[in-house]
């Protein structure tokens, strides 16, 4: 007898599966020497290093699933990488695996090795942050779906366009507009027409931008070190 459903239940099996699945790993270049690694399984995804000098690397390890011996790899990876002219950005949270975290509780502090990420009672990094969850997995989620490196970690790109202008500005001898007196009848509202109630009602806030902020600290860690001549 033949049974008409089961096509469509191995196809709900199969869709459920590819939803629990763990996150691909990837990698993106960062700018400025800095390169990101995703592991999403250890210790398969460790990056394999190219011979020659040591490169400054996020290594993100946030959701990534692991067993003892993958702990055991990844602190072997960290000994080898890890230095304080080429250091580890470590991003972690909740969600990465015990096993994986337990090698590292017990070896920080460690020289080269920068751990950011949400504070658990299985480690504490040392830049801890506040998250919240659900946004932090969208911001997560986003790179893997094509957003940019830039759309996640700048978060206000208008005002960085404005600071240059007013430090142009300042720098040809131009006064601030925003800083001059006003007289009572200077203002630019009696030369503009009459509005309709509605019109004038004033525009829905934009949302902000979602903003990966793990990564963005270790961004702005590493272009410090690199002000610093540290690295």
């Amino acid at each position: 007898m033949k049974q008409p459903f089961a096509f469509p239940f191995l196809a709900l099996v199969l869709a459920g599966a590819a939803t629990l699945a763990p996150a691909a790993p990837l990698t993106r270049d960062l700018g400025q020497g800095l390169a990101y690694h995703r592991v999403a399984t250890l210790p398969a995804d460790l990056p394999v290093v190219a011979a020659g000098p040591k490169q400054p690397c996020v290594l993100d390890l946030r959701y990534a699933r692991g067993d003892a011996s993958a702990g055991t790899a990844l602190d072997a990876w960290l000994k080898f990488n890890a230095t304080a002219r080429a250091p580890v950005f470590l991003l972690l949270n909740a969600d990465t695996a015990p096993a994986v975290l337990a090698p590292l509780a017990a070896r920080l502090p460690a020289a080269g090795l920068i751990v950011i990420g949400t504070a658990s009672s299985a480690l504490k990094p040392d830049l801890a942050l506040k998250l919240a969850p659900a946004e932090e997995r969208r911001a997560y989620d986003a790179l893997a779906a094509g957003a940019t490196v830039a759309s996640l970690v700048i978060d206000s790109p208008d005002k960085l366009r404005n600071d240059e202008a007013r430090l142009a500005q300042d720098h040809r001898g131009l006064p601030d507009p925003a800083t001059l007196a006003r007289t009572a009848d200077d203002s630019l509202d009696d030369l503009a027409p009459e509005l309709p109630a509605a019109e004038k009602s004033p525009k829905p806030a934009t949302p902000p931008p979602l903003i990966d902020l793990a990564l963005q600290r270790a961004v702005h860690l590493h272009r410090s070190l690199q002000a610093l001549k540290k690295l």
